[in-house]
């Protein structure tokens, strides 16, 4: 492993090409539902049953896809780099590719938590209803994070990109919160790739950046294969 540290800030962007729907049509609604109403404690407190179906819905189609290229060839990095990965996504498609070092800001998909202990986290691989409790007898809830609750690992991921001797960034708008303000922790001589086949950024916007304007599959190859040369 290369001394180098790589730091990589994945979005939607990263897993559409799996397939991964996002769950919202041009309206921002899901089957006729605000997004607040499924993705909010006040959504849960009010109807935890659709919530529950929302993420019941997410979690058979995770199980249903595969990691694309641009999650494989992440992985060779990590022959030459040291390699983080931040990601706001909440599938495990780096994980299942192989990537060691993940960080999921928003929370994970195949986890689920206490409503009253947020430290009792479980595997869950299958659907969640009401009356699943955890061994306390606590209803257990998707281990997400939803709008306006903290996000915990933010600390974190805070301290490993302010190491970064690369950033890359792969299928994020860098105007949404929390990969906009990443961001603003890197050196400012840190080289910092953004992979989007439509880019919102222009290289005026960052110190040393460089856009690849293509999906993640291909401007991740290709970047991948230039870093490995490079060295």
């Amino acid at each position: 492993m290369g001394t180098k540290k790589i730091v990589v800030l994945s979005g939607a962007g990263m897993s559409a090409e799996s397939g991964l729907k996002t769950f919202r049509d041009a309206n921002g609604l899901w089957e006729g539902h605000d997004v607040m109403e499924v993705a909010s404690p006040e959504g849960f407190s009010k109807n935890p049953e659709l919530v529950f179906e929302f993420y019941n819905q997410r979690r058979r189609q995770l199980l249903d896809v595969k990691p694309n290229e641009g999650h494989k060839v992440l992985v060779d990095l990590e022959k030459y780099f040291d390699v983080s990965i931040i990601t706001q996504n909440v599938d495990n498609l780096h994980e299942r590719a192989g990537s060691k070092n993940v960080l999921h800001l928003h929370g994970e998909l195949l986890k689920v938590r206490s409503v009253a202990n947020e430290k009792t986290v479980l595997d869950w691989d299958e659907d969640l209803n009401l009356g699943d409790t955890d061994s306390n007898g606590n209803q257990l809830r998707p281990h997400i994070v939803w709008f306006g609750e903290m996000v915990p690992m933010l600390e974190p991921a805070i301290t490993i990109t302010t190491k970064a001797d690369i950033l890359i960034i792969i299928g994020t708008s860098m105007q949404v919160y929390p990969a906009a303000s990443l961001v603003n922790y890197v050196n400012t001589e840190t080289p910092i790739y953004f992979i989007d086949p439509k880019p919102s950024v222009s290289t005026s916007d960052f110190n040393n950046l460089t856009i690849i304007a293509e999906n993640a599959s291909t401007g991740v190859s290709k970047l991948v294969s230039k870093l490995i040369k490079s060295l």
